[in-house]
């Protein structure tokens, strides 16, 4: 029986050349997980990887010396050599697999077969490496060799195989990891663009909303203010207009470089859209507001040289602070717009900051919620139609005007004005108008069924809508739709609008014209240039606005500016109408002076359709 012994000294030598390569190894893969770039966490795997093995193979090999065998031995270079290049594959491989922030149980399962089959094939290609000097030892070499050897040989291959396809496997998913980093890359980069204003390379609107809503989540329960400043350049289109849209742009683009030299780190400089500025300054003091302002104001102020020309402008600033004026970002910007606006009334060239008081707070805040029901009611159709009759001077009716009102679901029954200029403003007066259109020619298609001499009904259009660019088609389609008579349909727009654009107005007009619809100008009497246009408008009836009525008495010079209305409107062939009539005087005099209809509280008030059947049944 033979017995080995070891070299203690050797031994340790063994255990602590393992422990302190495999510190290094692990100290390696440490650095991958700190920020460092893409080519030096490669590095540092490969180097890990080698220093692993190294510490496996110099275990193995060291330990081998440290056994006192009965005869010599002697290691083969090569074959010794070749033992550590497929322990350290081994280990490269099953760092880069295992090595990751989170690892899933199937890489750590591939990680410890791959470094299993590594240590294996070391281990036995060592082995392979060690050559004995005694005959009997020979003898006992060629006689397993025989058997053993070839065993050997499988497990070298074998081993040399896997490593193979480990390393094929690696580089395909390597190639795949930097396809995903390019893929990351490019998102960033395109999520970056989709925050920023392309012209000035400012943050834009989009970048407000992410940024304003963890600004106030920091700041909710904080004393600090946060500093809004609106930025309105004045008088901009003109500059476009002098020099051209890219004089402009170039402009803008100087602008927003300037102001950004101004920021402190807790700042920041948006462009919102065209040549509206933001400033953002957080944890800031109201008594340091004067002194940022007149700075900004300045520096726009200085002049700017775009494409060899001079261009000097002005700005009109706008100053909210968080929460003083608003909670969120949708009334922090009205707000600042409104003040905004105060500085251009006040000559421009200026900045104002928002004040009211409690009361206009409280209806600022519920415009805005109306504004913001507005959308689902428009959505949910809840409104509804009420009629006003109109009537003759021998108060009969002749027809009926359609009033739209609003259903609110906790605030009841709300009026136009309460909620048209909102309308107008959001662009869903355009909807609510097709609406109020088809539900007039649905009950004119009703009324026309049951005999009800209610025509014709008169609806009233906005602004928005007289010059939206399907309204004639519209109009046709509704009429083709409940085959109603045209002529049992008034269109009614105001004296302002019909102003507005007179060219326009003329063009539409003739248009509904043409449809068979008649048409009246509401509010007449509030412009400026009635009489001078009126005379080309091809319309059937004139309202004289409410405001003239409303103190009309005997000799009164409210008398005699109607007098020559009435006059001159039925010299023009026009049928002339009296709003707001609601005293008996008032209906008197306008008697007098020859008005031939008449609408107000005095002879009927605005109903549901139910109550106005009811109300004048005989009819």
């Amino acid at each position: 029986m033979i017995h080995m012994s070891y070299d203690y000294a050797l031994v340790t030598g063994s255990v602590v050349a393992a422990v302190i390569t495999c510190y290094v190894a692990i100290s390696l893969q440490e650095l991958i997980f700190s920020n460092s770039n893409l080519s030096r966490k490669k590095t540092l795997l490969f180097f890990s990887g080698l220093v692993l093995g190294f510490a496996i193979w110099v275990m193995h090999f060291v330990g081998m010396l440290a056994c006192h065998l009965p005869e010599g031995y002697k290691f083969s270079p090569s074959v010794t050599f070749f033992s550590y290049v497929i322990g350290a594959a081994a280990s490269i491989f099953a760092v880069w697999l295992t090595t990751r922030e989170t690892l899933p149980l199937s890489r750590l399962v591939l990680g410890s077969f791959v470094m299993g089959i590594g240590i294996s094939g070391m281990h036995y290609t060592g082995m392979a490496a060690a050559s004995f000097h005694t005959i009997q030892e020979s003898i006992s070499a060629m006689a397993v060799q025989e058997g053993p050897g070839l065993m050997l040989f499988v497990i070298i291959a074998i081993t040399c195989l896997i490593l193979v396809a480990s390393f094929a496997v690696a580089i395909l998913e390597l190639r795949l990891e930097d396809r995903n980093l390019q893929l990351l890359r490019v998102n960033k980069e395109l999520e970056s663009l989709a925050l920023q204003d392309n012209l000035s390379k400012l943050p834009n609107r989009l970048f407000l909303i992410d940024y304003t809503t963890s600004l106030f989540s920091l700041y909710k329960f904080s004393n600090k203010k946060i500093a809004f400043i609106y930025i309105d350049l004045d008088r901009f289109k003109a500059v476009n207009d002098a020099f051209g849209h890219h004089i402009g742009d170039e402009l803008l683009v100087k602008l927003a470089q300037r102001l950004h030299a101004l920021l402190e780190p807790d700042q920041k400089l948006i462009r919102i859209g065209g040549d509206e500025f933001l400033m953002v300054l957080e944890d800031f003091k109201s008594e340091r507001i004067e002194a940022v302002a007149d700075e900004i104001l300045k520096n726009i102020q200085d002049g700017f040289n775009v494409a060899g020309k001079d261009i000097n402008v002005s700005a009109s600033l706008g100053v909210v602070y968080y929460p003083d004026h608003g909670t969120n970002l949708h009334d922090l910007l009205i707000n600042a717009d409104a003040a905004m606006l105060q500085s251009k009334e006040q000559g421009r060239n200026t900045f104002s900051i928002f004040n009211y008081s409690l009361d206009q707070q409280e209806i600022a805040r519920s415009q805005s919620k109306l504004i913001n029901d507005l959308y689902k009611a428009v959505e949910e159709q809840q409104f509804v139609l009420f009629y006003q009759p109109k009537f003759t001077a021998d108060l009969k009716i002749c027809g009926v005007e359609a009033l739209i009102r609003w259903k609110h679901p906790s605030l009841g029954l709300l009026a136009p004005n309460m909620f048209i200029e909102g309308a107008e403003q959001t662009g869903l007066i355009i909807k609510m108008g097709y609406w109020a259109l088809e539900q007039a020619c649905k009950q004119l298609q009703l009324w026309t069924a049951q005999g009800r001499a209610f025509a014709p009904i008169a609806v009233n259009l906005s602004a928005v809508q007289f010059e939206h660019k399907q309204l004639i088609d519209t109009l046709a389609n509704l009429i083709k739709k409940y085959n109603v008579d045209p002529n049992h349909l008034i269109i009614e727009i105001t004296e302002s609008t019909a102003m507005h654009h007179i060219d326009v107005s003329i063009r539409t007009f003739e248009n509904l014209r043409n449809l068979g619809i008649s048409l009246a100008i509401d509010d007449f009497g509030t412009g400026h240039s009635s009489f001078l246009y009126l005379k080309d408008l091809p319309v059937d009836e004139l309202k004289i606005d409410r405001e003239f009525i409303r103190n009309l008495s005997v000799g009164s010079k409210d008398e005699i500016i109607l007098r020559s209305i009435i006059e001159l409107a039925k010299r023009l062939g026009l049928v002339v109408t009296a709003e707001g009539v609601e005293t008996q005087q008032q209906a008197d005099i306008l008697k007098s002076l020859g008005c031939q209809q008449f609408q107000g509280y005095l002879l009927g008030m605005p109903l549901p359709v139910d109550r106005l059947e009811s109300t004048f049944e005989n009819v």
